[in-house]
């Protein structure tokens, strides 16, 4: 796991091919990367939000978390971060078809897990949260994880560098709906089920 985190942070094309020339048992014994690669944000968040405390607006007031409010929402955060690679990683086996690629649906989610990488590690700025920082950070982590997309498609899918382009567009395409979906649902999450509750 550590070699694949490694290697796609340092070397990402080189990292991408030796992923593509793994056999399809090699590529489900993956699943797990992303698993554990979720929880690096999820516990940031957690120790953040409730030990260190946000600054709110222009005062000098830090607000923190109450321990049950913060483990429902991070709780529902990691399992939303593994069920948008997921569905990420069914769309491009959906997808793979449309673009000559022949993939299994295990190879779809492990290639979405992987991209995703730096938004992972990015995650990790939630251990002091500081809003224009982590911003930052995620913009960074996200236009990174574009690029690893559009490198590794085509090598993983083995398919030309024009259909690779097209292909790793509609899955940002398909990525982008996905982002707008999730922030709704914590819009609801937030005003209808379990919102934030601050310690006095």
């Amino acid at each position: 796991m550590l070699n694949h985190l490694y290697g796609l942070m340092v070397q990402p094309r080189r990292q991408w091919q030796e992923i593509a020339g793994m056999s399809e048992k090699s590529v489900n014994r993956q699943v797990p990367y992303v698993i554990v690669l979720a929880l690096v944000p999820a516990l940031c968040w957690y120790f953040g939000t409730t030990e260190i405390g946000w600054n709110i607006g222009r005062g000098d007031q830090v607000r923190t978390l109450t321990n049950n409010s913060a483990l429902s929402l991070v709780a529902v955060f990691y399992v939303t971060m593994i069920l948008a690679v997921v569905a990420v990683g069914y769309f491009i086996h959906w997808m793979a078809k449309t673009y000559g690629a022949k993939t299994h649906p295990m190879k779809g989610i492990v290639i979405a897990g992987f991209t995703a990488t730096p938004i992972f590690i990015a995650g990790a700025a939630g251990l002091y949260p500081i809003l224009w920082l982590d911003i930052l950070l995620a913009t960074v982590a996200v236009a990174y994880a574009v690029y690893l997309l559009y490198v590794g498609i085509p090598i993983v899918m083995n398919v030309s560098e024009e259909r690779g382009f097209l292909f790793a567009s509609a899955v940002v395409t398909v990525c982008l709906v996905m982002a707008v979906v999730v922030m709704v649902g914590t819009v609801l999450f937030w005003s209808f089920v379990a919102g934030p509750v601050f310690q006095h």
